[in-house]
């Protein structure tokens, strides 16, 4: 009996770190757990270069907290490219409800592209300009045409949003995207596949279905993935990344 009781002990306190970073998010009002998906800020701010004014190519790679109580746990992730001298953003992205109401999960857009996501700022994780950012955007394009869930969208462990943006990462490793434990559903591979490139393009990874696994890479750092949430270390910024804090330290970006 007593290797039972370790384990059950041991199953548990894995289950309490994997939870604490969500649990204090929720317990200090970090989340808004009362506010209307209708009443929610969708306003713009400010972190995507004005289309109007620069003729360059851009391509940023974009997260903010998820709505509700979803967002203790993960962010959502999307990426918006501008070719040279487009007028406006293109927004690559999966949504959820679109699969619900029948729609394929992928949305192609012009929604402003550094737009709040439902009363939460986003973080940029990429920027690029200029020459390179023009040679990528054709494979950003075929990257989102080829993605292999188009029809399918679960909240946890995926696939989802996050499972989107981490297939471009992969297809297209010169943006060098580095996602966040945060980035709920970045190790679905699907069912049957266990390994492959991993997001950022500079190192690879295992995974059972999203919810157990290992990435390893230069840009990624060492990452754990227990029931869907990721911890990990990253040594080039000097940080730590933590299940719904996401990255933590001197070098944290």
């Amino acid at each position: 009996m007593k290797p039972v009781i370790f384990s059950l002990a041991t199953l548990l306190g894995i289950l309490a770190a994997l939870l604490a970073g969500p649990t204090y998010l929720l317990a200090s009002g970090q989340i808004d757990l009362g506010l209307r998906l209708s009443e929610a800020s969708r306003r713009p701010t400010g972190l995507a270069p004005d289309p109007g004014t620069t003729r360059e190519a851009v391509i940023q790679v974009y997260g903010a907290r998820a709505f509700n109580w979803r967002g203790a746990f993960a962010v959502h992730t999307w990426i918006a490219v501008k070719p040279e001298n487009a007028p406006d953003y293109t927004v690559y992205e999966v949504i959820g409800w679109r699969v619900f109401r029948g729609q394929p999960a992928i949305s192609i857009s012009n929604r402003g592209a550094d737009r709040q996501w439902f009363g939460h700022d986003p973080e940029v994780y990429v920027d690029l300009r200029g020459e390179k950012a023009a040679r990528l955007i054709p494979r950003i394009e075929a990257a989102a045409a080829s993605y292999p869930f188009a029809e399918t969208y679960r909240v946890w462990p995926g696939p989802n949003s996050n499972t989107f943006t981490a297939h471009i990462g992969r297809e297209v490793p010169e943006l060098r995207l580095d996602l966040p434990a945060t980035a709920v559903g970045k190790d679905y591979l699907g069912p049957w596949t266990f390994w492959a490139r991993s997001p950022s393009g500079t190192g690879f990874q295992i995974s059972i279905a999203g919810l157990f696994g290992l990435t390893v890479g230069i840009e990624d750092g060492v990452k754990v993935t227990l029931f869907g949430l990721s911890l990990g270390m990253d040594p080039m910024e000097l940080a730590v990344d933590l299940p719904g804090i996401g990255k933590v330290g001197p070098g944290a970006s």
